[in-house]
């Protein structure tokens, strides 16, 4: 009986794991046009819920509270700085190959929607301390990525001070985006970069 239900149902793990994705950017995309639309304070989750067509329980299942929701749209810049940082050349200075990385990603986030979660959260005081967070897990990643493409150890002192420092670049960049939204975090990172070798040169 059990290999009739399977040669049935051969795809129900897939069948639910994608339906629970769906879900899951359903509930994601809503949110965020509420908080930006409304105002993060303003939206609540049974609004979300609402918005998302599930119920109060079922949103609580996914996401843990408002700011879990707007930082998961977040959740995989780590891991994208890491596979730029893989794909530079292993002969490049740490400098340049921390720049050029950090150029890629920011060229892939240079919209609308990205500006105005910069927007977002830079604005809310409670989604600031997760922010914060993610730099402070952005900085550790990428320092070791730099070492694993320098093969250097994973606490290299260079690695870890580049990092540190294309990190707080990053914090300048999200900034000056804000204050002129017409020329692009991509811009001032280079201009930062630039100030940057002119110094330690």
């Amino acid at each position: 009986m059990q290999e009739v239900q399977d040669n049935i149902f051969p795809s129900e793990p897939g069948l639910r794991a994608r339906k629970r994705q769906e879900t899951h950017a359903r509930i994601q995309a809503e949110a965020m046009r509420l908080f930006i639309d409304r105002g993060f304070e303003a939206t609540t989750l049974d609004e979300v819920a609402a918005a998302a067509d599930v119920s109060r329980r079922t949103l609580l299942n996914y996401f843990g509270s408002k700011e879990e929701i707007v930082l998961s749209t977040k959740a995989d810049f780590p891991q994208l700085i890491v596979d730029a940082v893989a794909g530079r050349p292993r002969d490049e200075p740490l400098l340049d190959m921390v720049e050029g990385a950090l150029g890629e990603v920011a060229a892939r986030f240079q919209t609308p929607e990205t500006l105005a979660l910069t927007r977002l959260i830079h604005e809310t005081p409670s989604l600031q301390a997760g922010d914060h967070a993610k730099y402070e897990r952005v900085e550790r990643v990428l320092a070791q990525a730099l070492a694993a493409r320098k093969e250097l150890a994973p606490d290299d002192v260079a690695c870890r001070v580049v990092a540190g420092t294309a990190v707080s670049i990053m914090k300048l960049a999200g900034e000056a985006w804000l204050a002129h939204p017409e020329q692009g975090p991509e811009m001032f990172g280079r201009e930062a970069f630039a100030a940057l070798r002119r110094v330690a040169g």
